[in-house]
């Protein structure tokens, strides 16, 4: 469960939101495909960046405009200040939120690979945006991330290395009702991208 608390974010002042003169809806028919947020989450190794980047490299092909948000990468600049608590957590996730959801009201499909470990933050993921969020759990094997553990952290984390990390000291709560849920210990990366790509068509995104 997470800890008690979030983090105490303050309020701006004396601010006034200014729409746009070009509209998401005018960005979609220029673009021909509607933006949305494709949200991966799962363990660590679980196949997330790789099937974020596999997919976007097959609407790249398709003249479909596409953005990655990964999460180390994230954390090499926006969120560099958080750490890996729960409460950091839950600001990581909010701020990705956020982003992602200027990434659709431009028409652009926006792919995030976060652990996201926690069902209430990616429920707040979703509530921004709640008809244009797509949630993708890589079901995959706490042993079959271990087993692949290409960064190391697995085994850092098991010496007591590295602490917080989720699936060893720290919690995962898994998706409930993912709009797609993929298995990349038992599907191939190609299996997965087919059906994601056929899903965006399913639902007229593409």
């Amino acid at each position: 469960m997470k800890g008690d608390g979030f983090m105490s974010i303050p309020k701006s002042q004396n601010i006034t939101w200014h729409e746009r003169t070009i509209s998401t809806a005018d960005l979609e028919q220029l673009h021909n495909h509607r933006g949305t947020t494709i949200w991966f989450t799962g363990l660590s190794a679980s196949g997330k960046s790789t099937l974020a980047n596999g997919v976007a490299a097959e609407l790249h092909k398709q003249g479909i405009s596409t953005i990655v948000l990964d999460g180390d990468n994230i954390r090499h600049g926006l969120n560099k200040d958080l750490g890996f608590s729960p409460q950091d957590r839950t600001e990581n996730i909010r701020r990705i939120g956020e982003v992602a959801k200027l990434f659709t009201s431009a028409a652009v499909i926006n792919l995030t690979a976060f652990i996201s470990p926690y069902r209430s933050d990616r429920q707040l993921a979703r509530d921004l945006q709640p008809d244009k969020f797509i949630e993708v759990f890589c079901d995959t094997s706490l042993d079959t991330c271990e087993e692949r553990d290409p960064k190391g952290i697995y085994k850092k984390a098991r010496s007591g290395e590295i602490k917080e990390f989720t699936g060893i000291d720290a919690p995962y709560e898994a998706p409930e009702n993912p709009e797609l849920r993929l298995d990349t210990g038992e599907m191939t990366i190609d299996e997965c991208i087919s059906k994601i790509i056929g899903y965006l068509g399913d639902r007229g995104i593409i």
